[in-house]
């Protein structure tokens, strides 16, 4: 809108009157939410930029660091082509060691409620169908996912008066459970998001699965876009920008869950990006999926600058993460694959199924904001210290000023020093992977401490198996030194009872018996 104002300085005897014109521009800044949202002062809008199966090596952004804090670049950061993270990652604060659980639906469910998948229960990803236990997993499992019930973060946040936004893939709960329509666990709109944990296609001219694909995973929504060459990324990303213009009209702060279905199987190739790894050598599987990340990348920034183009970037914080770690088509030497040099892929118990690349940035920094100077960014920083997903919760009820009921127990820390580029002295330095099911790694619980990491695999069969790696001197997981460190081992074992106690964890099963935890001797 354009604002005319009369010359004051003339003498036409036909001026408007100051004072009348003082009140007519207050008038028209009030009727319209544009002008009238003090951005500087307004509760801040937040972004959520969840990426389904990424992992920390599926960018150019380098997230891995040397002995001494150095980032060092692999030769899968020279291979993907993410331009958009990179000024990210150089105006806001990157996380060396970030943690997600190793599929999903825990991941996801854990971003929503701020607790552990061993205290919330869901343990495995959420077969829309069937309950998908597994032979020896735990019979009361949370099967069913999130429901009207739950507390959580988007609820919460509804409540204080944000419009909340779910856009993409859910994954929250089954087929004919409350966890099925976001809408029902605190989202005001749901824009493509159902109990599908992949897409039927992500052709519009298959109509997402709707003609085309798998039919049992088709994307909800989006008939504006059937029968049309728009990949589901970019249909997801207008959306989602819509969904943005419309909360602003209405002068709301926004929570938006962009929760793409990409980068996950099935490996469609993005034609808008194909021609940038036809010459790379590798499979076309490997191909598409690249395609997929740069998809994601252009989603970002297209996101970024339309937040900027409503003038709201110096009041969005924008966190930028993975659910699990990467699933890249890619080949798997010695357990050494897609997350390389990280040991292991989504699933698997090692470092590379659970460490995910985790950005958080003010969209346009300002220092002298007021939001930012309730929550301070370091610009191009390094943080070292551990965060998880556990974390995202508090993080964003002390920014907003929610709180959550008494009862519920958050299993995170705020990110306020950490991301400010100090180490949070009252952490600590935990996290806990709870799998009592059968996967690629299967009835194994692991737990982060510090420098070190223990992984527990239940006697399925007929002992247990202990695995312990000091992760600063061996972060790629190449030496069991289990039977070199036993009193180590013991400490890391009365830790990890400890936390799966505090959280009423389930246990694996074997003929309706628990398979309780076995102390090292």
């Amino acid at each position: 809108m354009t604002l005319n104002f009369p010359n004051l300085a003339s003498k036409n005897t036909h001026q408007i009157p100051l004072k009348i014109l003082i009140i007519a521009v207050f008038t028209i800044c009030c009727a319209n939410p544009l002008l009238s949202q003090d951005k500087d002062h307004s509760e801040p809008n937040i972004i959520v930029f969840l990426v389904d199966d990424m992992g920390l090596m599926d960018t150019s952004v380098p997230f891995l660091t040397d002995y001494n804090g150095n980032l060092i670049k692999y030769p899968l950061n020279d291979y993907y082509q993410t331009p958009n993270m990179e000024k990210l990652a150089a105006q806001g604060s990157r996380f060396t060691n970030f943690y997600a659980h190793s599929v999903c639906s825990p991941s996801r469910t854990s971003i929503l409620t701020g607790q552990n998948s061993a205290r919330h229960g869901v343990t495995n990803w959420v077969n829309p169908e069937s309950n998908n236990r597994t032979a020896l997993g735990p019979t009361n499992w949370n099967w069913k996912g999130l429901d009207k019930s739950s507390v959580t973060l988007p609820r919460l946040l509804q409540e204080k008066g944000y419009k909340t936004i779910h856009v993409g893939k859910a994954h929250f709960g089954p087929l004919n459970s409350d966890g099925q329509d976001p809408t029902n666990i605190g989202f005001d709109v749901n824009i493509g998001g159902s109990a599908i944990g992949q897409p039927g296609s992500y052709l519009g001219t298959e109509a997402y699965g709707h003609t085309g694909g798998d039919k049992h995973r088709a994307v909800p929504g989006l008939e504006k876009y059937h029968g049309k060459e728009v990949f589901l990324t970019e249909a997801l990303t207008l959306e989602a920008n819509m969904a943005i213009t419309q909360a602003t009209e209405e002068g709301k702060p926004f929570y938006l869950n962009m929760w793409h279905y990409a980068v996950h199987a099935p490996f469609y190739s993005d034609p808008r990006f194909k021609d940038h790894y036809i010459n790379s050598g590798k499979s076309e599987s490997a191909q598409a999926y690249a395609t997929l990340i740069e998809g994601i990348d252009k989603s970002l920034g297209d996101i970024i600058q339309h937040v900027k183009e409503l003038g709201l970037g110096e009041n969005t914080l924008i966190l930028f993460l993975g659910d699990n770690g990467s699933d890249a088509p890619l080949p798997i030497i010695d357990n050494y694959s897609s997350a390389a040099p990280l040991k292991g892929k989504k699933g698997n118990h090692w470092e590379g199924g659970m460490r995910v690349p985790f950005i958080a940035s003010w969209i346009t920094p300002n220092a002298h904001q007021n939001s930012q100077m309730a929550l301070p960014i370091a610009q191009n920083a390094i943080q070292e210290q551990l965060g998880s997903i556990l974390d995202i919760f508090p993080t964003l009820s002390k920014i907003t000023g929610i709180k959550s009921p008494k009862d519920h127990i958050l299993d995170g820390f705020d990110l306020h020093d950490q991301l400010n580029g100090k180490p949070n002295l009252e952490r600590d330095e935990l996290f806990l992977n709870h799998f009592p099911h059968d996967h690629r790694s299967s009835y194994f619980t692991s737990l982060v401490k510090s420098d070190w990491k223990i992984i527990y695999h239940y006697q399925s069969e007929e002992q247990p198996l202990y695995e312990l790696f000091n992760l600063k001197n061996d972060p790629f997981e190449t030496t069991n030194v289990a039977r070199e460190h036993p009193e180590q081992l013991k400490l890391m074992m009365t830790s990890l009872s400890n936390e799966l106690a505090q959280k009423n964890a389930l246990y694996p099963e074997k003929d309706k018996i628990p398979l309780k935890l076995i102390m090292p001797k």
